[in-house]
């Protein structure tokens, strides 16, 4: 070949051949694929390299796929063109920035990653800085954030230092009064809707139903009895709750969780009729009695009275603990205020009904005191029933201010059946009446006129009471001792006393210290 055929050849090839300048931007054809690099011709006079990692949207790696590029350099060590489809972006998101783009306005961008104090976002290619403090992210899981494509507004643009601040506060509280406005024109009563645990208290819990808050109250949560909201809902727990009721004007809900599933109410009188017997266990104890859980939602009341045929009224404290399994027979259901009544008692025998036969009038039996009361003592009887000693029938000369000035709890006395009241459930006891009634020997032992020394028992106000010889007391009239010798006296004292005056029917001496 001649020389200026080789020249003319020269020519028409640098002709068809680009001149491209590091820092240009070009369209390029993707004609090869490698695992970490894509392959573009440009027009050069060789094909340039870009990164695989720089293709973030993956159906841009395609063969004839027509791309920008940035010229990075024309002619590395290694003699290759270098190209960046990264960088491209990059620089035409800032010129589309820098020409369309003021603060305040709103641009849709993709969160990359997260850094700190906050998120790093892609906005056409231009990299921007979301604050945590202005993200809105709060309650949203990691998964839904990442590599998602959110609505920002440009909070600050620093356009010669290329400096992008980003916010999402004021478009999410849009976006949620939007949806909040929406939320409330669909509510309505009886409807199904899905939420999101945001709060517990000892009163209830709060559900995120979509911008809109309701309140899930302890008392619609089950129909068993709980102790606290935490048995039954977590925060962050999706729960399905029924819209009670509503009032958009004071931005209330009220949200039941146990109204989804069957009241175990509607069938109880087929369930539970009066007189049936059943087992439950133990789940609150109360002064007046013991809740009983039948089944999950359906508790009863064992009141106190309905606990023992011997004792008229005990203290369920003493006799049950919490988780106690317990047979009971039902004796009452009302289903319209969710009451059942239970008995223990009822189980068992009616000892009162052979109290008649089995303890008659003069009987003389042996118990066990039990307690005490200001006016008698409470006496457990062989039989398991219980009798009450009055103060009055504890004793024949003694004036009894208190039972325990005779008695002592636990102690193991003989006594006599003065009475029962089967109906009224009482058995009247005597103590006093085991021995023969001494007033008539007492009466011919202390004539009247008889002087004798006596000891002071009680000083009160209307006169002073002394003890005679054999333990017999005595009261020395008001009227008959002088208020200072009165005044001075006290237990334990000796006095010199005279008989005025003695009542047999009563059981009474007046004394005088007027000799």
């Amino acid at each position: 070949m001649s020389q200026n055929k080789q020249a003319t050849m020269a020519e028409l090839y640098a002709s068809t051949v680009k001149t491209v300048r590091e820092g240009d931007i070009v369209k390029g054809r993707i004609v090869a694929l490698t695992n970490k690099e894509a392959v573009v011709d440009i027009g050069f006079k060789s094909e340039g390299f870009v990164p695989i990692e720089e293709f973030r949207n993956k159906e841009d790696l395609e063969l004839n796929k027509e791309i920008d590029v940035l010229v990075e350099s024309v002619e590395d060590d290694e003699g290759r063109l270098i190209l960046s489809k990264g960088k491209a972006e990059k620089v035409k998101g800032w010129q589309k920035v820098m020409v369309d783009t003021e603060e305040g306005d709103v641009v849709e961008g993709r969160v990359m990653k997260q850094v700190k104090g906050g998120y790093m976002v892609d906005v056409d290619g231009v990299e921007g800085f979301l604050p945590m403090s202005l993200s809105a992210f709060k309650g949203y899981p990691p998964e839904n954030i990442m590599a998602n494509r959110f609505n920002f507004q440009v909070a600050k643009i620093n356009k010669q230092r290329r400096n992008l601040i980003l916010s999402r506060r004021d478009i999410f509280q849009k976006e949620r009064d939007q949806v909040r406005e929406k939320l409330w024109s669909e509510l309505a009563k009886g409807q199904r809707r899905k939420g999101v645990v945001k709060g517990i208290t000892d009163f209830g819990a709060f559900i995120d139903l979509g911008g809109v808050d309701g309140l899930l109250h302890i008392t619609d949560m089950s129909w068993s009895r709980i102790n606290h909201p935490s048995e039954i809902v977590s925060l962050g727990d999706r729960v399905e709750v029924l819209i009670l009721d509503f009032d958009k004007d004071n931005s209330k809900v009220s949200l039941g969780f146990k109204q989804i599933t069957p009241n175990p109410w509607d069938d109880i009188y087929q369930k539970y009729p009066a007189g049936s017997k059943i087992k439950g266990k133990v789940v609150n104890i109360m002064p007046y009695g013991v809740f009983i859980e039948i089944e999950k939602g359906i508790e009863g009341l064992l009141h106190s009275s309905e606990i023992s045929w011997q004792k008229k009224l005990v203290n369920p404290q003493d006799m049950f603990k919490l988780g106690d399994e317990v047979s009971c027979q039902i004796i009452n259901v009302d289903k319209d205020s969710k009451r059942i009544s239970l008995s223990m008692k009822q189980l068992e025998a009616n000892p009162w009904l052979e109290a008649q036969k089995s303890l008659p009038l003069g009987k003389r039996v042996k118990g066990i005191v039990r307690g005490f009361t200001d006016y008698g003592a409470f006496v457990e009887l062989e039989s398991g029933l219980e009798g009450m000693i009055h103060v009055s029938d504890m004793s024949w000369i003694k004036k009894v201010n208190h039972p325990q000035d005779i008695l002592q709890k636990g102690q193991e006395i003989e006594v006599i059946v003065l009475a029962v009241d089967a109906e009224s459930r009482k058995i009247t006891l005597g103590l006093k009446q085991l021995v023969e009634n001494p007033w008539a020997q007492i009466a011919t032992q202390y004539p009247v006129g008889t002087e004798i020394d006596s000891q002071v028992v009680l000083n009160s106000n209307f006169g002073v009471f002394v003890r005679l010889p054999d333990d017999v007391e005595a009261l020395v009239y008001s009227s008959e001792i002088d208020k200072e010798q009165a005044a001075a006296l006290k237990p334990g004292d000796s006095l010199r006393v005279k008989v005025i005056k003695i009542d047999v029917e009563q059981m009474k001496i007046g004394v005088s210290t007027r000799l």
